[in-house]
């Protein structure tokens, strides 16, 4: 017997989020969005096994956009880690209509490509700030960021972040965070690094992982199956 998939707006998205994904073609979440979502938007800690395309992108995302408060002058407000550029871009493509109909923004900041615009946008404040822990710790270097009253965090692929190398980095960038923040660690392992990350940053995270249901004729799209957001 199939499980009845509830629509976004029953995991307690708010309506004008909901209707950017009705727009886009998204009508009910993927199963990782289901267990993560309100949880999230209830403001606990949550730590997610989710691989890549199982949604997670939306689920760390409705709840950051719905809860984000206003950046100012090189003080984002939230702050999403990511392994590689190519997942940072996505991200940023995922999250920017929602912030928009938030009245808010987002910024991804990423190596191969020049700091210029960067620090520009940065400077005229910054809401979300989606970046890889290299081009992130050489902004805070140069003084163009700072992440003191960054109130929402998110590490995405964290077991990718330590395949390469990543978390000494990323340990110092959350140190630098406001102490009373809410966190989302989202991983498809949860091998020990991932546990250093949860131990250290994460208080008493609800533990997701999808579950399985038979496939469901209105299970919705991601946005690169819909076409959505482009």
């Amino acid at each position: 017997m199939n499980t009845p998939v509830p629509s976004f707006r029953a995991l307690g998205v708010p309506d004008d989020l909901s209707a950017v994904l009705e727009r886009a073609g998204i009508v009910s979440p993927f199963d990782i969005q289901v267990a993560a979502i309100p949880d999230a938007l209830a403001g606990r800690d949550v730590l997610a096994r989710a691989p890549t395309g199982s949604g997670k992108t939306l689920a760390f995302g409705l709840p950051l956009v719905a809860q984000v408060g206003r950046g100012t002058t090189r003080k984002p407000r939230a702050l999403v880690l990511s392994p590689t550029r190519e997942l940072a871009e996505q991200i940023r493509r995922e999250l920017e209509p929602l912030a928009a109909a938030r009245g808010r923004n987002v910024l991804a900041v990423y190596g191969g490509v020049g700091m210029n615009p960067q620090r520009s946008a940065l400077n005229r404040g910054v809401d979300v700030l989606v970046a890889c822990p290299g081009r992130l710790t050489d902004l805070i270097e140069q003084g163009c960021v700072s992440l003191g009253d960054v109130d929402q965090v998110v590490i995405d692929e964290a077991d990718r972040m330590a395949d390469m190398g990543f978390l000494p980095t990323v340990r110092k960038l959350l140190d630098m965070t406001a102490k009373r923040r809410q966190s989302r660690v989202y991983s498809a392992t949860r091998d020990n690094d991932v546990k250093v990350l949860v131990d250290r940053y994460q208080h008493q995270p609800e533990r997701t992982r999808p579950f399985h249901r038979e496939p469901s004729l209105h299970r919705s799209r991601s946005p690169s199956e819909a076409g959505a957001f482009r």
